[in-house]
């Protein structure tokens, strides 16, 4: 029996916050955040479909959320060049960490939540210690040459793509950067669960899996259409499928192996499908377009 992928819709969250700019499980995939272009944060169930808390304090809209290891904390950041850290059961903003000179594209956290990092379109990678009393960035990662789109953390590297076509990985046990050229710009990265690869999402309309130490390109993933907007991809909790969103509408599932198409998920409405979040553990996705944010299940699945 193969795999079984997320095919069909279990549920719709209208989230009521403009444009939904990102949506991302927490760690467990109990729980999920939404940005929106109406400057506000919102925390759901998306099991049940029931929104728990809303998140004000940006000056425009929001584009990246994450939440802790221990689902006490959030962070995000947007265009109003912040990078904020939020007390989930209050609310409140905890932090309001200053320093960026652009528009914020994306956060993260590290494993144990203790760093945020941050990447903008001023070019730069920030970390933020999130509980230092001082709230400078307690390092700048200046190497890329046009704006930051997306960033990933594993326990011990910074994984960064950057609209200058590179795919720039910094290992923090070694002091090492290694640079990957896919020359054009690159939207969106991501590691895969097994750690030995990382997954690139660039505007060719092209995804690409390299080899994480050696570059080598291990399979491209076509079909899509992503020439204008970030868009994110991922990877099946498995590893055993490729996962983007397109600017058609659509979501597409690649085998990760023979890279051919093997699903294609249709939309109702002409929104670009930009954001992506797959269940830690779960045949269970989401995905952002326009105003909604819709649950995928596996075909069999029946709610509770």
């Amino acid at each position: 029996m193969g795999t079984k992928l997320p095919t069909k819709v279990a549920r719709t969250l209208e989230c009521k916050q403009g444009a939904v700019r990102a949506v991302r499980f927490n760690d467990d995939g109990n729980y999920c955040m939404t940005c929106g272009s109406d400057k506000s944060i919102k925390l759901w169930n998306p099991h049940k479909g029931t929104h728990i808390m809303t998140y004000s304090g940006h000056g425009y809209e929001v584009l990246d959320v994450a939440a802790s290891c221990d689902n006490s904390q959030l962070t995000s950041t947007g265009a109003d060049k912040m990078v904020i850290l939020w007390d989930v059961s209050t609310g409140k903003m905890v932090r309001r960490f200053r320093g960026h000179v652009g528009r914020v594209n994306c956060v993260k956290f590290n494993e144990e939540s203790t760093v945020i990092a941050s990447g903008s379109i001023d070019n730069t990678v920030r970390l933020w210690d999130c509980r230092a009393k001082k709230y400078d960035p307690i390092q700048i990662l200046d190497e890329a040459k046009d704006g930051i789109f997306s960033i990933k953390l594993s326990d011990h590297e910074i994984l960064t793509g950057s609209v200058d076509g590179r795919v720039r990985r910094y290992d923090l046990r070694v002091g090492e950067l290694l640079v990957d050229y896919v020359g054009s710009p690159v939207t969106c990265v991501c590691f895969t669960k097994d750690g030995q690869c990382v997954l690139s999402s660039a505007l060719d309309s092209t995804l690409r899996l390299l080899d994480k130490d050696t570059g080598e390109l291990l399979g491209e993933y076509t079909g899509h259409k992503s020439t204008e907007f970030k868009i994110d991809c991922c990877l099946t909790n498995s590893d055993a499928h490729v996962v983007s969103g397109s600017e058609d509408g659509k979501i597409y599932f690649w085998d990760l192996v023979d890279s051919k198409i093997v699903h294609t998920l249709s939309k109702e409405g002409k929104g670009v499908v930009h954001s992506l979040s797959y269940h830690p553990s779960l045949p269970c996705m989401l995905s952002a377009a326009e105003n909604l944010v819709k649950v995928w299940r596996e075909e069999d699945y029946q709610e509770d």
